[in-house]
């Protein structure tokens, strides 16, 4: 790995983020738990902590990523516990953050809701809970929630996605000529 940096997103369950974002190539580690941020955005959500390798995954290509894989769009009920939002850790990556989000609005069909916070505080999960979808890949939640949003990275992202991870899933894929 070369020099790595870190970014935060939140926007659904961690247990799916976390997955989502474990399930790619370049990204050294995710820190699953809550974040909190400033102004209207200081109460904890739902969020991971992304640790990658830019040389390996551009910044780009993880922001599309959580778009694609949570409601990026809708203001529904749960948006405190569920808060659409990059968090950024310098002002630098502030601005590019904004940029990016910028230059995908006009693949949606409704105005993104995914804010750029600044990174305040993280309150880890209970280990139990780390790694939650490869440690019970055949759970139901994990089959419902968390599949779909891996076959879109098999589907969308593949140069991105860390295949020896995802082979269990390519294979059932395959199968059922889901792909």
């Amino acid at each position: 790995m070369g020099v790595l940096e870190k970014i935060g997103f939140g926007g659904g369950c961690h247990w799916c983020t976390e997955a989502v974002f474990q399930s790619l190539k370049g990204v050294a580690g995710v820190d699953q738990g809550w974040i909190a941020s400033a102004g209207e955005a200081t109460t904890f959500s739902e969020a991971v902590i992304v640790a990658y390798d830019m040389s390996k995954i551009p910044l780009k290509a993880l922001i599309e990523i959580h778009l694609l894989t949570h409601k990026s769009t809708a203001d529904h009920s749960m948006r405190k516990k569920y808060r659409s939002a990059v968090y950024v850790f310098s002002e630098s990556q502030d601005a590019e953050v904004n940029m990016i989000l910028e230059s995908f609005q006009a693949e949606f069909d409704h105005a993104l809701i995914t804010q750029v916070l600044p990174f305040i505080e993280f309150k880890p999960s209970k280990e139990e809970f780390k790694a939650y979808y490869y440690k019970n890949p055949h759970k139901p939640f994990c089959e419902n929630f968390i599949n779909p949003k891996l076959k879109l990275l098999l589907k969308r992202f593949l140069q991105y996605t860390n295949k020896d991870k995802l082979d269990h899933l390519q294979k059932k894929f395959s199968k059922n000529r889901v792909l």
